[in-house]
């Protein structure tokens, strides 16, 4: 079960977030960030965290992932580590391994790795 708390990070619209990669952006690279910073291109590289990430449904992101709340409605190839939740929504596709102390995968996603829950 999401707590409040994590439903906040699901509320949230595109004008919650502090930084918005727009969908005819495509990245290479290292992205770093310590405010919520949501993804509608296309990114490839390493995505570290202390805030959270949200994958928007048409976003396609090859890169390990590490941030503290990271939700997934588009596709990822790569590990994903959170210190709170990793949520995959049904339009989500995980190809990775995930690391997080509470991991929802909703009916009709795609996930294909290892789950480790850790406290």
């Amino acid at each position: 079960m999401v707590d409040n708390k994590d439903n906040d990070l699901l509320d949230l619209d595109e004008e919650d977030y502090d930084t918005v990669l727009a969908p005819d952006i495509h990245f290479t690279g290292s992205i770093e960030f310590a405010e919520p910073f949501m993804i509608k291109g296309r990114v490839s590289g390493t995505i570290k965290a202390t805030s959270d990430l949200l994958i928007d449904s048409e976003a396609v992101v090859n890169a390990d992932i590490k941030a503290n709340r990271v939700v997934i409605k588009g596709t990822v190839e790569g590990n994903v580590t959170a210190t709170q939740i990793v949520h995959v929504f049904s339009s989500g596709k995980l190809t990775g391994d995930v690391t997080a102390p509470e991991v929802v995968l909703d009916s009709g996603c795609f996930f294909s790795g290892v789950c480790t829950m850790q406290r």
